[in-house]
C-alpha cells in the first residue's frame, strides 16, 4: 500500500470520526432545542392559567354575628373580629372599595367604631369584662362617664351624652356606695334603711300596711338579709348594663364625629342601627333646638326601653327577692344630678289610703311609689322630670357649659349615698305621716 493510500484512508477515517462527533453533537443540540421549546410551551401554558389571588382581609369578617352586644362578656362583639384598629380599618376600607353589601360587614363596622370609641374614652376594650368584678373594672366604670362629658363638652349638640354623664354619674355614685356598704354591711347602708322602714311599718295601722307597695315591705323584711355576695352580684349587673349602653350608643357618636351623616347612613344600611335612631341623627344634623330635643328623647328611649329593659327585668327578678330590694334601694337613694330634678320619692311618693276603724286614713311616705327596674314607671319619671329638666339646662348654653364642665369626680362626691344617709333617715322619720 502506498503512502498516499494510507494518508487518504487516514483522512477519510478522520472525516468520518469528525462527522460522527458532529452528528452526535447535532443530535444533542436538536434534543436541547426541543426540550427548551417544550419548557417554553409549559411555561406559557402556566401563564395562561389564572393565578388565584389572595383572599381579601375582610372576607374572614363577613357575615359574622354579634355575640357580645349586650356587654355581658369581655372584649368586643365577636372574638373572630380583631381589636386592632388599623386591621379593622384596612378590612373595612377594602370591603367598601369592593362594593360589599354593608349588611355583610355589619359586625366589622360596629366593632371598628367601638374600638375607636374605647380608644377615645381611654378604655381597654380587651380587658373590659364585667365578670372580673368591681376592682378590675372600677377605673373603666368611671371612664365611661368621663367620656360622656368629653363628648358633650366637645359637641354641645350631643344632648343625650350630657344626660348620660350627669344622670349616669349619679348611678356611679351609688355604685361606689355599694362598695362601701359591702365592706360595712352590718352597721350601715341598706341595713339601716331597711331597719328604719321596718320600725315605721310596725307603728302603722295594718290596714294601711297591707296597701303599702310591695317594694317597701320587702325593704323592711328582706333588707337585713342582704349579703356582700348580693351586692357584688348587683354591681356586676350594673356594669353589664353600662357596657351594653356604651357598646350600642357611643360608636354611632364616634361615626358621626368622624364622617357626619354618611357614617350614620352606613351603620343604618348595615343594620347596626334602626330607622328610629337614624331619624335621631337626622334631627341632630338639622342643628336646631327642636332637633336636639327630639334626638334626646329618641336616644333616651332607645337606652332605657330597648337596650337595657330586659336586663333590668332580669336584675329585678334575680336572687329571689334580693333583686327587688337592691333595685328599690337604688331608686330610693338615687337623685340624678340634673339641675331641678326631683328625687324619685319626691316626684312620686308612695301614698296609700284605707278604712281604719271607720275612718279613711292616708299614709304619706318619702319613699318612691315605683322601682327603677320597672319599665313603665321608670319611663314616666324620665319623661316627666328628668328629660324636661335636662332640656331646660341645655336651652341655657352658658349654664349647660358650667354644669357639664364640672369635674366628674366632684359630681361623684356630691352624690355619694353614704353622705346622704342621715338626710334619708331623717326624711323617713319626719315625712312618714298618717292623716285623713
Amino acid at each position: 500500500m502506498t503512502h498516499f493510500s494510507i494518508v487518504r484512508r487516514s483522512r477519510t477515517t478522520a472525516r468520518r470520526s469528525t462527522a460522527d462527533r458532529l452528528g452526535g453533537t447535532g443530535r444533542s443540540a436538536h434534543l436541547l432545542v426541543r426540550m427548551i421549546g417544550l419548557l417554553a410551551c409549559f411555561l406559557l401554558g402556566l401563564s395562561a392559567i389564572p393565578v388565584a389571588a389572595a383572599a381579601p382581609t375582610y372576607e374572614a369578617y363577613l357575615d359574622v354575628p354579634t355575640l357580645n352586644g349586650d356587654g355581658a362578656a369581655g372584649g368586643g362583639l365577636n372574638p373572630v373580629v380583631p381589636l386592632d384598629e388599623s386591621i379593622l380599618r384596612e378590612a373595612l376600607d377594602q370591603a367598601r372599595a369592593d362594593g360589599v353589601a354593608p349588611q355583610r360587614y355589619a359586625t366589622l363596622l360596629h366593632q371598628y367604631w367601638l374600638v375607636v370609641a374605647t380608644r377615645n374614652a381611654a378604655i381597654d376594650l380587651a380587658a373590659w369584662d364585667p365578670a372580673r368584678g368591681v376592682r378590675a373594672n372600677q377605673n373603666t366604670f368611671s371612664q365611661v362617664y368621663v367620656n360622656y362629658f368629653r363628648l358633650a363638652n366637645q359637641h354641645p349638640e350631643f344632648w343625650w351624652a350630657g344626660l348620660a354623664g350627669i344622670a349616669g354619674g349619679s348611678f356611679a355614685s351609688g355604685f361606689f356606695d355599694l362598695s362601701d356598704i359591702g365592706a360595712v354591711l352590718d352597721v350601715s347602708g341598706i341595713h339601716q334603711l331597711g331597719g328604719a322602714v321596718a320600725d315605721l311599718l310596725r307603728c302603722t295601722p295594718e290596714e294601711l300596711v297591707r296597701k303599702v307597695p310591695a317594694d317597701i315591705r320587702l325593704l323592711a323584711t328582706e333588707g337585713s338579709r342582704l349579703s356582700a355576695e348580693d351586692v357584688a352580684w348587683y354591681q356586676t349587673r350594673l356594669m353589664i348594663m353600662q357596657k351594653h349602653i356604651f357598646t350600642d350608643l357611643v360608636p354611632m357618636h364616634e361615626a358621626y364625629v368622624a364622617l357626619g351623616m354618611p357614617g350614620i347612613d352606613e351603620m343604618y344600611a348595615a343594620g347596626v342601627i334602626d330607622a328610629d335612631i337614624h331619624a335621631a341623627w337626622q334631627s341632630i344634623d338639622s342643628h336646631t333646638r327642636g332637633g336636639y330635643e327630639e334626638a334626646l328623647v329618641r336616644m333616651t328611649d332607645r337606652e332605657q326601653n330597648r337596650i337595657i329593659a330586659d336586663q333590668w327585668d332580669a336584675t329585678s327578678a334575680g336572687r329571689g327577692t334580693i333583686g327587688r330590694v337592691l333595685t328599690y334601694v337604688t331608686t330610693v337613694a338615687g337623685k340624678p344630678a340634673v339641675p331641678g330634678v326631683r328625687a324619685p320619692g319626691v316626684f312620686a311618693p308612695a301614698t296609700v289610703r284605707a278604712d281604719v276603724a271607720g275612718r279613711t286614713l292616708a299614709l304619706r311616705t318619702p319613699l318612691p311609689d315605683f322601682n327603677w327596674a320597672d319599665r313603665d314607671t321608670r319611663w314616666t319619671y324620665i319623661t316627666g322630670d328628668l328629660v324636661p329638666r335636662h332640656i331646660d339646662m341645655e336651652s341655657d348654653p352658658p349654664f349647660a357649659a358650667a354644669v357639664l364642665g364640672e369635674s366628674f369626680w366632684n359630681k361623684l362626691a356630691h352624690g355619694r349615698m353614704i353622705q346622704r344617709l342621715p338626710e334619708l333617715i331623717a326624711d323617713m322619720t319626719t315625712q312618714w305621716q298618717i292623716g285623713e
